[in-house]
């Protein structure tokens, strides 16, 4: 992982399967959190990696149709947003942009709270 001006390069494309996770530091990124970067269906897509429930790690969740399925109590967020899709949880994990350039995924930290941004 490296970090310029431009985002956090995280991973090649490739590294990260299909359906699967990785997780990205917050020691990394500067940020509170880790951040979960996820492969669904040929698309990336980055989140806070706590669940907004239960304090469980979202990359460790099931991923499939654009959500992600928190491994804890099955709550499920949308990759795009981050928003919550079904209960027990109601509160939206923070969205970050994803960008995948000369080979290279890039995360782009969002700083404000998902609160602030829409959830």
């Amino acid at each position: 992982m490296s970090i310029t001006h431009t985002g956090i390069r995280v991973a090649a494309v490739g590294d990260i399967a299909d359906g699967e996770a990785l997780k990205v530091p917050a020691e990394i990124t500067g940020h509170g959190d880790t951040i979960a970067v996820f492969h669904d269906g040929g698309v990336y897509y980055a989140l806070d990696d706590t669940c907004s429930h239960g304090q469980a790690s979202l990359a460790d969740g099931w991923i499939e149709d654009g959500e992600v399925e928190c491994p804890l109590h099955s709550a499920r967020f949308c990759l795009s947003s981050g928003r919550p899709l079904c209960m027990p949880a109601t509160v939206t994990v923070r969205a970050h942009r994803v960008e995948v350039r000369d080979g290279w995924i890039w995360v782009h930290p969002t700083l404000d709270s998902a609160e602030e941004a829409g959830g």
